[in-house]
């Protein structure tokens, strides 16, 4: 069985990150022939004579009738060799917070620049926010090679300047590769082109049909967010009492010792039930029912965790947090914070730190954060949390920041600071 990639996609405005996704379908034979029927005809339409991969993705007609794409899609394809599911994220600046979203369960990102400009703010912009999601592989695809003749020195150019930004903020030697693409014409995307001999490296689905995933979350410790608890009291079932949930990672069998937080009660699994029955073990994703040797007061939200391994239980965090509202984020301001499938009251006690993604530095103390700003926050929870650095656990270490009145996201979190290290701090 093939392995799955899960990538993300960023670019700036009419760099052809649509026309590259597109030929990516295209390529692998992804396409049902009514879809490129329609594609073809409207084409046609537009005066094109080749078809306009572009619409392959860009399915809304506002984006259509714009001719740029606004929100996170989710594309799904596959070789032999792999499975892949492409999150295609938006490129204006305004629709940052997107490009979160479509990266926060990435394994590699692809970064995509016009051979003509190179790069830009915003290709450093996205880059810092992938380095922040902890994204661990960079794809940079200087696309529209054959607009400058296919050259050899610009291309070198590029991809000189785009390796010292990403090593910048922390991506080692052979954790990013560029790649000279067109994808109106498919160079170097499924096929090797002969307009580059001087590039020696794999073409871009090559790479991703071959690049390393990320460390599977199966080899993680422990971690089950309480989502249902099931007590059917039936003539059949008189004493089952089962959580239900999905494993957010790790794995469980019967027999293994949890921790019940943030209570702290412990006990130990006595079954692992599926919809099929119960199993000898699950792992990271599944969504099963635990059943435990005690009979404990637990409830949705709790959170079952490694007895050895333990996540921090504490009423105070500090989160990196990208803010996605167009209110301002002040001190003092009350908020929800939901982690898994507990959700609490919280305040904003400091703003820590704002990061410029542009100089790769902090600034200290700032009175807000804005919109598409990424700063770092200390939170004062009315409750307990169970909570991980996101770098150990991603899912147990993520959060959002919800408006108590309404219930609108405020704010993707990561719990930790985490871009210190990319400006050189602590």
């Amino acid at each position: 069985m093939s392995s799955l990639l899960r990538l993300a996609t960023a670019g700036s405005v009419d760099d052809g990150k649509s026309t590259l996704v597109g030929r990516l379908l295209y390529d692998t034979k992804s396409v049902l022939a009514d879809q490129l029927d329609a594609v073809q005809r409207a084409s046609v339409d537009k005066g094109l004579s080749t078809p306009d991969l572009s619409l392959l993705v860009d399915g809304l007609r506002s984006e259509r009738e714009q001719g740029i794409t606004i929100d996170v899609a989710y594309r799904y394809f596959a070789t032999p060799r792999r499975s892949f599911v492409l999150a295609d994220t938006p490129g204006h600046v305004q629709y940052t917070r997107n490009t979160v979203t479509g990266a926060s369960t990435a394994q590699l990102a692809v970064l995509l620049v016009d051979a003509r400009n190179g790069v830009v703010e915003q290709t450093k912009r996205h880059a810092a926010v992938l380095a922040l999601l902890g994204v661990p592989r960079l794809v940079l695809a200087v696309n529209k090679v054959d607009l400058i003749g296919y050259d050899e020195a610009a291309f070198t150019v590029i991809a000189k300047e785009f390796a010292a930004h990403a090593t910048s903020l922390g991506y080692a030697e052979g954790s990013v590769l560029t790649v000279p693409v067109s994808a109106l014409h498919g160079d170097n995307v499924a096929t090797r082109s002969a307009n580059t001999p001087w590039y020696d490296g794999p073409t871009l689905l090559e790479h991703l049909e071959t690049v390393p995933v990320a460390p599977d979350p199966h080899e993680a410790a422990f971690r089950f967010p309480v989502q249902y608890v099931i007590r059917p009291r039936t003539a059949e079932h008189p004493d089952y009492r089962g959580y239900a949930g999905q494993i957010a990672a790790g794995t469980v069998r019967p027999g293994d010792e949890v921790a019940v937080l943030p209570e702290g009660l412990r006990s130990t699994v006595e079954r692992v039930d599926t919809p099929d029955g119960p199993v000898p073990e699950a792992g990271a994703g599944a969504s099963v029912t635990v059943l435990l040797r005690d009979d404990l007061d637990i409830a949705r939200g709790d959170l079952l965790a490694s007895a050895e391994h333990r996540p921090t239980v504490t009423d105070e965090l500090t989160a990196t947090l990208c803010w996605l509202s167009a209110k301002t984020l002040d001190p003092g301001t009350k908020v929800l914070v939901k982690h898994g499938t507990r959700t609490v009251q919280a305040i904003v006690d400091e703003l820590v730190s704002r990061f410029d993604e542009q100089a790769l530095s902090t600034v200290d103390g700032p009175g807000k954060l804005e919109l598409n700003e990424i700063g770092s926050v200390r939170l004062r929870l009315a409750e307990q949390l169970a909570v991980d650095h996101y770098t150990d656990s991603p899912r147990t270490g993520a959060l959002l920041v919800l408006d108590p009145g309404s219930g609108d996201t405020l704010a993707a979190g990561l719990v930790g600071e985490r871009f210190r290290a990319l400006a050189g701090g602590a």
